[in-house]
């Protein structure tokens, strides 16, 4: 059986910059530091390494960033489950939605998760504003590690748990728009599947070894994604 876990930024959506705001505003109320946004770094990382790296640079030390971080995740939370994500802004990237109702369909050879540097309940408000809530039943989140390759055993367990069975790494596929997706893949034995709808081009995607890239998920079949030989795919 196949585990595909797709990354959620770039890769299934856009928030065309909500989620950063959130984050940061978030970061000024409850630690009443001042940050430099230009450092807030976003694309492929985990929101807990973004957020010791705004802190430490302002001068704060791990402990007391950690004394913080519940209140953090909530005040960012709470943000983003309250309206602050306008729905005109949000962007459902193109083919995904066909893409996962395909998988959905072979549920009995592909199983589907989520490996995203969002902290749980981030990702979850962001797929819900795009109607995407009800296609993922776990995943590896930034609450479970602070860098992106902690995540994937994390996501391998999860998916034995929900499913009842083991899962290889060699049958893992790790789709994502950034380098680290692909890196997180690599260092795991994992398949890197790319798509240049985020922060790296196909070249670069390419050139950090994916084993596949695509330019968007427009017309993906299941096949294609998998990169198996053409079969009876169910029709949808």
């Amino acid at each position: 059986m196949h585990l595909v876990l797709f990354d959620v930024d770039g890769t299934l959506l856009k928030c065309h910059g909500q989620g950063g705001r959130a984050f940061l505003e978030a970061v000024s109320e409850v630690y009443e530091t001042v940050v430099d946004p230009a450092r807030a770094t976003f694309a492929g990382r985990t929101d807990s390494s973004i957020l010791y790296d705004l802190l430490e640079d302002a001068g704060l030390s791990r402990g007391e960033i950690d004394a913080r971080l519940p209140a953090m995740k909530s005040a960012y939370l709470a943000r983003m489950n309250d309206g602050f994500l306008d729905p005109a802004r949000m962007e459902l990237l193109v083919g995904v939605e066909p893409l996962l109702d395909r998988l959905r369909l072979r549920s009995v050879d592909v199983a589907v998760g989520l490996l995203t540097g969002n902290w749980r309940g981030g990702a979850q408000a962001k797929l819900a504003a795009v109607g995407l809530d009800g296609y993922f039943a776990f995943g590896a989140f930034a609450d479970d590690g602070v860098d992106r390759r902690e995540l994937p055993p994390v996501a391998l367990m999860r998916a034995g748990e929900h499913h009842g069975r083991v899962f290889d790494a060699d049958r893992t596929l790790i789709v994502g728009d950034t380098l680290h997706d692909v890196d997180c893949a690599l260092h795991h034995g994992m398949r890197a599947v790319g798509v240049a709808t985020g922060s790296s081009s196909r070249a670069e995607l390419e050139a950090a070894g994916a084993d596949r890239v695509f330019d968007s998920f427009d017309g993906v079949s299941v096949e294609a994604l998998l990169g198996a030989a053409p079969s009876a795919e169910p029709a949808g």
